[in-house]
């Protein structure tokens, strides 16, 4: 039996936005322990979101765009850097290819705001995962909400 088709798309209405900050908590507050008050921030109201849901509704993943000085703050000052984060994939999701399709429409967007490349902190778990979607890491080892990351970078 394969798995239920799925889309990814910018996440433009609330109900959407809705659905992506649920798949964070359920990922990261409630899976890996990211308190809550530091897994949203003043970004996710201008940022792009990207939202993976099934065709029965079911949401299965997301992630954001950051872009201009919100990008700029954590990409070194390059308003020509986007910043990718908060990439999330429900448990159930896993393996299916959801989080490589979001990176791909978080870099379609990147491409599309006339962006040259996309820039995230990864978790060092997930250095893989990235580097055969094409990013590069640079920088040493640090933490973010006390889980080991890296920047990594991928030019567009």
């Amino acid at each position: 039996m394969s798995p239920p088709a799925y889309e990814v798309r910018v996440a433009e209405d609330p109900a959407d936005r809705e659905a992506c900050f649920a798949v964070r908590k359920e990922v990261f507050v409630a899976e890996q322990g990211v308190p809550r008050e530091i897994e949203y921030d003043a970004y996710d109201a201008e940022a792009v979101h990207v939202l993976a849901v099934r065709e029965d509704g079911v949401s299965l993943g997301t992630g954001r765009l950051l872009f201009g000085e919100a990008a700029a703050a954590k990409t070194g000052g390059d308003p020509s850097v986007g910043s990718l984060g908060r990439l999330a994939v429900a448990r159930a999701a896993r393996g299916l290819g959801v989080g490589a399709a979001l990176v791909r429409a978080v870099e379609e967007a990147a491409r599309a705001r006339g962006l040259t490349a996309v820039d995230l902190h990864a978790q060092t778990q997930a250095l893989g995962f990235y580097e055969r979607l094409g990013y590069e890491a640079y920088g040493p080892e640090f933490p973010d909400a006390g889980i080991p990351h890296r920047a990594m970078r991928r030019v567009l």
